[in-house]
Order: C-alpha cells, then structure tokens, then sequence
C-alpha cells in the first residue's frame, strides 16, 4: 500500500517541498530511502522504528521503500522521522489516509515517541503558500516560532500518538495563536544598560552617533578602559527591531536552531562576538554545506570582533565585501546561497601590544616600529570601511570611585530613534534607511557643506591622507551630526567633530 506525506526541507535561509512517498509491499523485511538522503535521514528509519514500536503500533515486517521527492535534491536534517512514521502507518492502514494530504507535519522522533524540536521552522512557516494546506504540524518547542508569521495555522503536538489522534479527529484542535505586540512588550529589555558606565562621556558621544546613523566603530584603549563593557551596551540605545525585521532575524536564527522556544521570535537586536580564533567560513558563513556565518546572524544588529589585531589577517578581509554589499554569496558546485548581513561593525583593539601607549599613567614599552606592526595587522581597505575611531582612555581615579549618575540608554535612545526618524524620510522610497548605507550619489545630494566646511575637509585630506572612501565617510558622519541637532545642511562645526572621530588616520599614532 502507498502512502503520501508532505514536508519541508531546508535549503540555505529557504524552505522547499518534500513529498514523502511510503510503500509497504510484501517481501523480506528492509527498510530502503531514497531520495539523496544524509546520514541523519538514512538514520531515520531506525528512529522511526523503535518511536513506533513504543507508542504501541506496529512496524510491518515487509518489504518498506521511502522515497523523499525531488530526487535531485539533497535531504538533510532529522525533521522527516515524523512524516515518514506517519506515511508507514498509513501505508501499513493502521491510520486513515482521508486527512494525510490536508497538513505538512515536521518533527524528530525520539526513540519513545516523542517529537523534539527542529531547525528552520519559521522558514518552512513562511515558505508554506496561503491556502495549500490546512495547517503545519510540528513539534511543540517550534510552535511558538512558527505561529508568529500568521500565514499558516500551526498546530504543536508532543509526540507520534497525539499526532495520531490529532489525524484520527474529525475536527481539528484549535490553531496556536501568539499575540506578537504582547513579545515585544515583554520580551523586548536588556540586562544591560549605559548608565551603568562612569565617565567616558566622549565616547558615549561617539557611539550615539554610530547608533543614529547604523555607522561601524573602532574602539581604541588600554586594557581595562571599558571596551567591551561599552560595546554590549551599544544595543540598548538602537531603534527597537519592526516586526519586519524580527521575522527576518528570526528566520535566519531558526535556520541554526537559535531562537528561543519560550519566546518564538527574536525581539531585541542580535549581539555576536565571535572569538578571534574564529574562522573565515564561520565568520562569514559558507562550508561544504553552506551554512550563515556570524555576520548573518548579526544582521539588523550588532557584530562585535573583541582583540580586532588578533584576528587572522584573511579572516578580516572576508569582511571587506560584505560590508559593501550587506549580503554574502556562497557557491558551491551543487548550489548557490545568498545570506543577509546587514549590520553595525563595533571592533575593539589595544593602541600596542603591551596595551599602555595611550595610558597617561602607566609606561609603554613598546618600540614605534612595534606599534606599527601591531597597527599594520589590520589593512587600510578595512579600516576605511569604519566610519568612526574612538579612544577609550583609562577612567580617572574620581570617575571610577565616584556615584555620579549617567545617562540611561532609554534618554539616549530617544536621541537616536528621532534622528533615524529624519533619515527614513530623507531616503524614503530608496531603500536604504540610515546615512551609514547612503551611496556616492546620495552623498553628493543630502551632504553638501559650506566653504568653511569644505576647507576643513580639504585640510583633513592633505594632512590626514584620507582616502576617497574615507572621505565619503566623513560626511556621512557629519551628515548624522546635523541630523542629532535637527539642521538641514551639514555646518563646520559638524564636519570638525566627524574629522576628529579618525584617530587611526592621524600621522602621530604609533
């Protein structure tokens, strides 16, 4: 007898159909799946076999071939043990076909019946066309995740009976329903916050700016001066992720099995810190089986390389074109991936290598050609590509005995959701949506500056070697500046403070 049961799989950040095709015909008793199965597919069969002699049904002793459709296509993953123990028993009539074509069912089995969660819900949740389907069947950890796109009703089931009993109702259960504006309400905090940070209200400066115009940061500073303490903090103060964005978000962290189960979405903006011993493929994403690397998982968010100098040098420039494109192309013989990475670069990074050249109380015994060695680790192609290079100096003794209050990130987040605000009507309709993305074009459109300002630019150049990409990001910087203060043109003083944010440009370093 044959049974057909329909599924997904997953291909980079996309989902495709599967149909799974069960036959049970008499003969020596084996079980064969084709179908370009991976090994944990071709497993499957021994999964299928105890969850289904556990939850009390039979495992026909014939002749069982399972064919999962296309053919051409590599199947990979555990999420096909439902739908396949779901087609034996149907092929083998111990469950009525009437109701197998109305759902797609997901689900790993265990092996006493129960269904685990699995990769690439909300991928398959939005890949499902309106209307091909009653509903998606899938474990009850994934539920969550894919009830939030509202596409597709999803009914969450714990284990192979209630899937039975589920297909054995005459009227299905009620759909899950999540209600998304209540996520964001309570999901949407961070542990941390800027008021937490004494002193160093320079930089504080320097990243509201960063965070109202989506710009990259160098942070430059001896050991112990806040670094990373201010970068984890960087978040607090971005525009709160639309529900556009989150699904997005949440659609590639579904793929690595990353979202959260309790919550289902992703509701505060991603916060990456790869070690530096990571490598290219992880940082940027690729493999034999290509899979989203780091900068995709920080996209509409955060990606911060702690120790930038310790990096491998090739490691660092595979971030060259994805800052440029905001998306990476991985291609391989039998396909070709494409991942968003859309996201704000915050680098860290001592001044030498002993960490004290710009620490005015401690000594530094580094020799200048090892300051520029160490400073010659990162490339000048990359460092263009940062729009702002701050120096973190260690806190003074008042600052960091004294209780002296600091801003909260709620007060500045305020500043930077108004000054993205201008910009999404400044560039509306172009598609970009911060000064940080805006093209020469745009530039030359939306940046223009007075003769005192183009003075102070043509000296910026002259002593500083600015390149013409430094160049651009100078404006957009000064650009952002206006934008904080609510002026339509970029003045001088605007462009004086985007110059001093390029420290590593000055002759004197090192």
């Amino acid at each position: 007898m044959l049974a057909k049961v329909f599924s997904y799989g997953i291909c980079g950040l996309d989902a495709y159909p599967v149909t799974i095709e069960v036959d049970v015909a008499p003969g020596l008793p084996s079980v064969a799946i084709v179908g370009l199965p991976d090994n944990a597919v071709k497993e499957s069969k021994e999964r299928v076999r105890a969850a289904v002699k556990n939850s009390g049904y039979e495992f026909a002793a014939d002749r069982i071939t399972i064919n999962l459709s296309p053919a051409d296509i590599k199947k990979e993953g555990p999420s096909f043990d439902l739908p396949i123990a779901l087609g034996l028993l149907a092929a083998t009539g111990q469950i009525p076909l009437s109701r197998l074509g109305d759902y797609a069912f997901l689900g790993e089995l265990s092996l006493d019946g129960d269904i685990r969660p699995i990769q690439g819900a909300l991928a398959v949740a939005l890949s499902i066309p309106k209307g091909q389907f009653q509903g998606l069947v899938l474990p009850t950890g994934n539920g969550a995740e894919a009830a939030v796109t509202r596409q597709i009703p999803v009914y969450p089931i714990r284990s192979l009976t209630q899937a039975v009993h589920f297909l054995s109702c005459p009227e299905p259960p009620p759909a899950l329903h999540i209600d998304i504006a209540g996520l964001f309400s309570r999901a949407n905090q961070y542990p941390v916050d800027f008021s937490e940070i004494k002193g160093q209200s320079h930089v504080k400066r320097g990243l509201e700016i960063a965070c109202a115009g989506g710009h990259n940061v160098l942070l430059v500073g001896p050991p112990g001066s806040g670094k990373t303490m201010l970068a984890r903090r960087i978040p607090t103060i971005l525009p709160d992720l639309t529900e556009e964005e989150s699904l997005e978000t949440t659609r590639i962290h579904s793929v690595m099995g990353l979202v959260p189960q309790e919550i289902g979405l992703v509701v505060t903006r991603p916060f990456r810190s790869p070690h530096h011993t990571s490598s290219d493929v992880a940082l940027v994403g690729g493999g034999s089986v290509p899979k989203p690397g780091e900068v995709t998982l920080s996209h509409n968010g955060v990606l911060f390389l702690d120790e930038l100098p310790e990096f491998n040098r090739s490691v660092l420039e595979s971030l060259r074109q994805p800052l440029e494109d905001h998306h990476v192309t991985v291609s391989r013989a039998s396909r070709t991936s494409c991942y968003p990475c859309r996201f704000m670069l915050v680098c860290a990074m001592n001044p030498c290598p002993c960490g004290w050249f710009t620490d005015p109380r401690k000594a530094c015994h580094c020799n200048p050609a090892q300051v520029q060695r160490y400073l010659s680790k990162i490339s000048g192609p990359l460092l263009d590509r940062i729009d702002i290079h701050l120096e973190v100096l260690s806190l003074p003794p008042q600052d960091m005995l004294g209780n002296t209050g600091s801003e909260s990130s709620r007060d500045i987040k305020k500043r930077t959701v108004q000054a993205r605000g201008i910009q999404l009507d400044r560039l509306r309709g172009s598609g970009i949506y911060t000064n940080a993305q805006m093209s020469h074009k745009q530039i030359r459109k939306f940046c223009n500056v007075s003769g005192e300002g183009e003075n102070l630019l043509r000296r910026a150049v002259e002593e500083l070697g600015l390149s013409a990409r430094a160049y651009d990001k100078v404006l957009k910087v000064g650009r952002t500046i206006a934008d904080m203060e609510g002026k339509d043109a970029v003045q001088p003083e605007h462009v004086a403070e985007a110059i001093q944010y390029r420290c590593l440009d000055r002759n004197w370093w090192g």
